[in-house]
């Protein structure tokens, strides 16, 4: 998070500099110390007792202005019962990073293992690996918090919808489709948080709620952005993320966003954060603010007349924790004005302080606990650096092989030349909300692995502004049996707060690649660094550049897995998690325009493979492979009967609501064989949609299921997938109502379909 505020930056000054440079010694029990006779007996420190009654007795013992110190995210010691000081601001979204106060590296911490950019990992569309990263990431971050160098609270994942194509933190998501999002919010927050409902291995964080997904954009910035969202889309698009992170993930912390949705700030918005997060979906944790919301709805959206009201509102309709400073400062004016109860703050470190405890800071000392083991040894280990390769290499997608141009032969390749501003690419690799990594292998070392490289630029950084390199960028390719081009973008270019103009590459990169193509004696590579899609229909249509391949933002191993998937080690399975538009895609498309639909009347196209129709670079799915693949549905009803419950329940025109349809067991079970009919051995990704029956307000298609499976060439293997049809396979309508739609749905399969019918059963129910 960029900070809003210059004031909130220097609070934190002197404590970064201090701890820039840091010896790690063994962190201090937090709490409840067996050493400290005067407060090892208090009730909340006794852990045979529910944390629901240590909580209480806590909370009980402590003063207003005790209780207002713990609000904001640096919160402070209370001495007097044991209890430290304790930083709330962690990041771990592709790995431990230290963008927050929390997380600091340095002596025998001076590195964390950095997997693939978000937008990487998930589009090898394998929720095990999610999940399996995950748990490495929360390793290394409960053994840096046994060193002290580290926090137990992460504001990780952000699983926000990548709605439109120039937004500069898109590469921070899990891309553009719902189900997506949420199964990979899932996956990932069950393996940071560990599997004991009722302990925690680190507490994670979806953020941020809801619909922001927008941060710097022709004049228009997220601190002033009011979103303006329909019902229906709020359900179908923008909340299924952080519905399934909280109902299936059983995340810790949910954090609202800076902007407005429909004139409210999502962080005081009780519709929002008590009626929706906490009490629809359970929520089991706390609910906190981008940092310095509740200052930004205050100072820069004028939502209230008073900061006392601004804190005020916040905490009554939710809010639980405030990154920044704001309630510490005027939260306590705000009871004495009696705009706030001190129950309201209760309330609010109910939440918080029940965290804590499920995490185990309340439980003496580190090293009797189930993770006080881990350490410095336990941090960038090979495993964890493999498995950062392994991810890099699933989530690398393969676009163009025109005359299976790829793979390059180490022996009719024996030099490869290495061109463009992304070749010998480090930090560019790891993108935003990183650490420090524990090394890096950039894209012209993991080349030279396999061939003798020649090495040119080309550019002397993304942005390409001039030609100055290029001619011996054109030299080389005339000499090498291969040439790969890593071009792209990085931070420079799309970034927190750094929304793009513009889908085509910086500057003059495209009049690199077209001259290298034109001069290159062997075929020519085009290798994609990026977070968000690229316009390179030039590229795609130019026969002298036969591959391409968008790496995204591969991690720390990126370098050696572009290498490993160029010369063929490992077999490309990734697909786009997002559409890949034309650059006239964005003509007269306000990125402030938030109708996932098409409006005709405004000639607004519509958004994500869902509901836009239009032409695409590359679709939403699109991946290759050096080997084929062929699908064939060998077993799936034709019939699904759909109980209603009641006599209450309605069948409206052509849908069921379905809170009025008996759901629980409610699946469609599809077996499909999968036979590798090429050469190599490889790894298939299934996407599984479905086209719901003909309405104006139901989407084009819509993904239903995913699976990554692994075959052998020859070898057939059967897959099944089960389908909730309550969840997967109903619309929402205008009301922002969820139905299942009675008739005929398609499921399709790449080139396979079956078609289903959903039927009502006529029992018990009243026809309307």
């Amino acid at each position: 998070m960029i900070l809003h505020k210059m004031a909130f930056l220097a609070a934190f000054l002197f404590f970064l500099i201090s701890s820039s440079s840091v010896c790690v010694q063994s962190r201090e029990t937090f709490a409840c110390d067996t050493k400290d006779a005067a407060t090892a007996t208090l009730r909340f420190c006794q852990l045979s007792i529910p944390i629901t009654e240590r909580v209480k007795d806590l909370i009980g013992r402590l003063t207003l202005v005790e209780k207002v110190s713990l609000l904001g995210n640096t919160a402070a010691a209370i001495p007097r019962l044991g209890i430290k000081g304790y930083e709330w601001w962690s990041e771990a979204l592709h790995g431990v990073s230290n963008v927050g106060p929390g997380t600091k590296f340095g002596g025998v911490y001076p590195a964390a293992t950095s997997f693939p950019q978000v937008i990487t990992t998930v589009a090898s569309f394998n929720a095990s690996l999610w999940e399996s990263i995950g748990r490495v990431v929360s390793n290394e971050a409960r053994a840096m918090y046994n060193g002290g160098v580290g926090g137990l609270t992460y504001w990780s994942p952000n699983v926000n919808i990548l709605r439109d194509p120039r937004w500069g933190r898109g590469q921070e998501t899990p891309g553009e489709d719902p189900v997506v999002a949420g199964k990979y919010a899932a996956s990932y927050v069950r393996g940071l948080q560990g599997n004991d409902p009722s302990r925690l291995k680190v507490a994670a964080c979806c953020k941020h709620f809801t619909a922001y997904d927008l941060d710097n954009w022709n004049g228009v910035d997220r601190f002033h952005f009011n979103a303006k969202v329909s019902k229906q889309d709020i359900e179908d698009t923008f909340d299924v993320p952080f519905r399934m992170c909280v109902k299936e993930g059983n995340v810790a912390s949910i954090m609202c966003s800076y902007n407005q949705v429909n004139g409210v700030p999502t962080c005081a918005d009780p519709n929002l954060l008590k009626k929706t997060i906490r009490n629809q979906w359970g929520l089991n944790g706390y609910i906190v603010s981008d940092c310095d919301s509740v200052g930004v709805l205050y100072d820069t959206q004028h939502y209230t007349g008073t900061p006392e009201e601004a804190a005020a509102d916040s905490i009554k309709a939710g809010l639980d924790l405030d990154c920044g400073p704001f309630l510490g400062a005027h939260t306590i004016d705000a009871v004495k004005k009696n705009l706030l109860r001190e129950s309201d703050v209760d309330n609010a470190l109910v939440n918080t302080l029940t965290v804590q405890m499920r995490l185990g800071m309340f439980d003496g000392d580190i090293a009797a606990q189930p993770y006080g083991h881990l350490g410095p040894a336990h941090v960038c280990t090979p495993v964890h650096k493999g498995l950062a390769l392994e991810a890099a290499q699933q989530g690398i997608v393969l676009l163009k092989n025109h005359g299976s141009s790829l793979p390059l032969s180490s022996q009719r390749h024996r030099t490869v030349a290495v061109i463009g501003p992304n070749s010998d690419a480090t930090v560019a690799m790891i993108g935003n909300y990183a650490g420090i990594a524990c090394g890096y292998t950039s894209p012209v070392q993991g080349i030279t692995g396999y061939a003798r490289t020649i090495h040119q630029k080309g550019c002397v950084d993304v942005h390409c502004m001039d030609d100055r390199l290029f001619d011996a960028a054109v030299e080389a390719a005339r000499g090498a049996d291969a040439t790969v081009l890593v071009m792209g973008l990085d931070q420079s270019i799309e970034a927190e707060f750094k929304d793009r103009n513009s889908l085509l590459l910086p500057g003059k990169q495209q009049e690199l690649i077209s001259r290298i193509a034109k001069a290159a004696k062997g075929p020519v590579i085009l290798v994609l660094m990026s977070g968000g899609p690229i316009d390179i229909s030039f590229a795609e249509k130019d026969r002298k550049i036969p591959a391409i391949v968008w790496a995204g933002y591969p991690g720390q191993e990126g370098g050696t897995a572009i290498a490993d998937i160029l010369f063929g080690s490992a077999n490309p399975g990734g697909k786009l998690p997002m559409t890949w538009y034309p650059q006239d895609y964005l003509t007269n498309l306000p990125m402030t325009e938030m109708s996932m639909r098409p409006i005709h009347s405004k000639r607004i196209p519509g958004r994500t493979y869902r509901f836009y129709d239009g032409p695409v670079v590359y679709p939403f799915g699109h991946g290759l492979s050096y080997t084929r693949f062929t699908h064939s549905i060998a077993d799936a009803p034709k019939v699904i009967p759909i109980a209603v419950r009641g006599r209450n329940g309605t069948v409206s025109g052509k849908s069921i609501r379905v809170t009025h349809a008996r759901c629980n067991r409610l699946s469609l079970g599809v077996h499909v064989d999968v036979t590798n009919v090429g050469s190599r051995d490889g790894t298939h990704t299934m996407l599984v949609f479905s086209a719901p029956p003909g309405g104006e307000w139901a989407p084009k298609k819509q993904l239903v299921a995913f699976e990554r499976v692994h075959v052998a060439v020859g070898e057939k293997k059967r897959v099944q997938v089960n389908i909730h049809v309550c969840k997967y396979l109903s619309v929402v309508d205008r009301a922002g109502n969820r139905r299942i739609p009675i008739g005929d749905h398609g499921i399709h399969i790449g080139d396979e379909s079956h078609t289903v019918s959903l039927q009502a059963s006529t029992l018990g129910v009243i026809k309307s």
